[in-house]
């Protein structure tokens, strides 16, 4: 019997529910461990405050006299709730954060000590930035980076830390992060929706992007996951037998919560109300053991960086529940993979949501702009939009039943359709009387009452309209939200730049008033973007083909996707929008191939070693079995003996077939492994992984999976599906 797996089972089912109490209101915990406003106003002067709240809602620079007088308050604080040590928690291209601690202490002299953060401290940090993805910015040896305060972001405790958000930059200066290159893409959409806003309300000074993503995870018994390589190496089953119950019954979506997840769920849910982070929802979701948690939206900064806290916090958590959290967007096959689905929008600080319709056809014109310019930004920047979801992982979900395709597309709904098949027969130049008069009342005023009813969600849509949102189903589980909410806001911010151009050179050149300028311009962008707007199933071959008549592309791997962040148009737009520079653009390339690189090259490794020195072992232990059983058939039988024992024999010749087909494969898989790292071209390398490594994964799991049919379960050494998707 492998103990490992039986061990892990016994274990497993030795674990019982850890009890959480509640002991105070939500409302009570929310944002008990972070310096924000109503902190700030207790502990800052007044100048300090003012200060502090410039910089986050206009992007003033904080003087350093006023640095040093929130570092002192914000350590006042800190130790006033027993922490000892303060670090920059930065998010560098790694997909995880990061952070160095140094405690608030320093000697003086003559044998004293003195707790000490000054604004030094807090407003720079160097760490060592060699270390860290940088694709060729920096060299080796040329280790100097700076982590530096982002204000808008408030710094949290977690455990006995002061943990201070910060942006990770080269010594010469280029983003090493996904906090940088996000928070300039933020000030552009900012800029150029401002803009577009003053058309309709000369009040707004502030546009804002929101973010509310929709964590998916599993939760695995962590015994269970920890006998398995696959999963503590790569974060999924690299192999294993479908089990014969999976989501077919869907009696788990939405179903009652298991004990154990119930509890991790109470205990996550109060440190993050402590953290600030405003989890609101939690459900069982389609596979077994898979569940989701969301909060309400939030500014989409402050959002990216609890979604990266949330996933610390849940493996932390998760772990004293003796519990593990998988975030691979795939990590069992035959059953749905997990997404994070990021809803976005853009709101006025006159607190108006510009993709929700209004009450009047003023307001509902201004959403109009909005929502047709977001579907013009898609169409024009579908490929790159489409590269900022791409990794290894969430190849695995893009295009599985549960997920959109790899085709990106926007789903509208009925009504919004028949609105803009109305607005499409606009006349060109002036409008008449009777044509501003129907405009008005009968397409654009009459949104609010078809519209919070009639837009249904499409799974099929990567990027489907919500009532008020835009939903960008696509993103991975694994995914930090900064990659896709920097391109999104980025291309938006874009699309409202050329727009503005438009509507003002009609109306300087053609004499046109402001709504007919508007009018003329949406109807041309309803013309040249039907091609993106999709209402129908997106999975099989019908919609690919279809796709590529209309001219969208079908990127379906993450080598293909990629090639869009560092097309001439990609750089450009980046340049222009002084989002990023064409050296950290290339950099990002860079980092994500080989990201990809080393995830496919990893999984290679373990599959190999599992499948060599796990699986075959026990394939000819069980053989042996079968060989002397037929031996003692033979001297029993003898005249019989081909009869009674063809059944043996049969299953000896099979398993030695698979056998064969997995040293065989594995065989190939190092060849071809070796012959793609002779490869110095990084696209062609990764194209190598892609297409001549990874595809000999499913020739491996195929015969590994087919033994475990065969092979008695009392020597198999890998726990099985069954075992990890229903122990609860």
């Amino acid at each position: 019997m492998p103990t490992l797996r039986f061990h892990a089972i016994k274990e497993s089912l030795s674990n019982k529910p850890i009890v959480v109490e509640e002991k105070e209101r939500r409302s009570v915990l929310f944002g008990q461990n972070v310096f924000n406003e109503n902190t700030m106003r207790q502990y800052l002067t007044k100048d300090a405050f003012k200060g502090v709240m410039n910089a986050v809602k206009y992007g003033k620079k904080i003087d350093r006299s006023i640095a040093d007088q929130v570092s002192s308050s914000m350590k006042d604080w800190a130790l006033s709730k027993g922490v000892t040590h303060y670090t920059h928690w930065f998010q560098p291209l790694t997909g995880t954060t990061a952070e160095k601690h140094d405690a608030f202490f320093e000697t003086i002299g003559d044998g004293i000590a003195i707790e000490k953060f000054g604004g030094d401290q807090l407003v720079q940090q160097e760490p060592d930035a060699s270390s860290f993805p940088h694709g060729g910015i920096r060299n080796t040896f040329e280790a100097r980076g700076y982590t530096a305060w982002d204000p808008t972001s408030p710094a949290f405790i977690y455990g006995s830390t002061l943990c201070i958000p910060t942006i990770f930059v080269a010594y010469t200066g280029e983003a090493l992060d996904y906090k940088t290159p996000l928070l300039r893409a933020l000030q552009a959409v900012d800029a150029a929706a401002t803009e577009v806003c003053k058309y309709f309300d000369k009040n707004v000074k502030k546009v804002t992007s929101s973010l509310g993503w929709e964590q998916e995870y599993f939760l695995i018994d962590k015994a269970l996951a920890t006998s398995r390589p696959d999963i503590t190496l790569t974060g999924r089953t690299l192999l294993g037998h479908s089990s014969a119950k999976g989501q077919q019954l869907d009696d788990h979506y939405f179903g009652s919560i298991p004990t154990r997840a119930f509890n991790f769920m109470r205990e996550l849910e109060t440190e993050c109300m402590l953290l600030g982070i405003p989890v609101k929802t939690r459900h069982n979701e389609v596979a077994p053991n898979q569940f989701e948690v969301a909060p309400i939206f939030e500014e989409a900064n402050l959002a990216v960086d609890h979604n990266s806290l949330l996933m610390d916090v849940m493996g932390r958590i998760a772990s004293k529940h003796n519990l593990k959290v998988l975030f691979h967007e795939k990590p069992f096959a035959g059953i749905n993979g997990s997404g994070k689905h990021n809803n976005w929008s853009l709101s006025t600080d006159t607190g108006v949501n510009l993709l929700a319709p209004g009450k009047t056809p003023m307001s509902n014109l201004q959403f109009l702009t909005f929502f047709i310019n977001t579907i013009k930004a898609v169409h024009e920047h579908e490929e790159l939009l489409r590269a900022s979801i791409a990794s290894a992982s969430n190849d695995h979900r893009l295009g599985a039943n549960e997920a959109p395709p790899a085709i990106i597309s926007v789903f509208i709904g009925q009504q919004l359709t028949k609105v803009l098949e109305e607005l499409e027969g606009v006349t060109k130049g002036k409008l008449s009387p009777e044509e501003k008069t129907e405009l008005k009342l009968n397409v654009v005023g009459k949104i609010p009452d078809v519209l919070l009813d009639n837009t249904d969600r499409n799974r099929t849509s990567p990027f489907a309209f919500t009532g008020n949102k835009f939903e960008f189903r696509a993103v991975g589980s694994l995914a930090n939200c900064g990659n896709p909410m920097t391109i999104l806001n980025t291309i938006v911010a874009k699309q409202l730049q050329d727009f503005k151009e438009e509507v003002d050179k009609l109306i300087d050149k053609k004499d046109l008033k402001k709504d007919e300028a508007i009018f003329n311009v949406l109807r041309e962008y309803i013309k040249s973007t039907k091609a993106i707007l999709f209402e129908g199933n997106g999975y099989g071959k019908a919609w690919e083909e279809e796709a590529k008549k209309r001219g969208l592309s079908n990127n379906k791997t993450t080598p293909e996707a990629l090639k869009a962040k560092v097309s001439d148009k990609t750089i450009k737009l980046f340049e222009e929008m002084n989002v990023m520079s064409a050296i950290e653009t290339k950099a990002r390339y860079e980092i994500e191939m080989e990201a990809y690189i080393m995830h496919i090259q990893i999984e290679g490794r373990v599959l190999g070693d599992i499948a060599r020195n796990h699986i075959v072992p026990t394939a000819v232990k069980y053989q042996n079995v079968l060989i002397e059983n037929v031996k003692g058939l033979k001297e029993i039988f003898d005249k019989k003996f081909a009869t009674v024992s063809k059944e043996q024999i049969n299953l000896i010749e099979e398993i030695s077939s698979h056998i064969e087909g997995i040293n065989s494969n594995v065989t190939k898989m190092i060849n071809e492994r070796k012959k793609a790292n002779t490869v110095e071209d990084i696209e062609k390398r990764a194209m190598a992984y892609c297409n001549e490594v990874k595809p000999l994964f499913d020739e491996i799991r195929y015969h590994c999976d087919k033994l475990e049919l065969l092979v008695d379960d009392e020597i198999w050494p890998l726990t099985k599906y069954r075992e990890l998707l229903f122990t609860r």
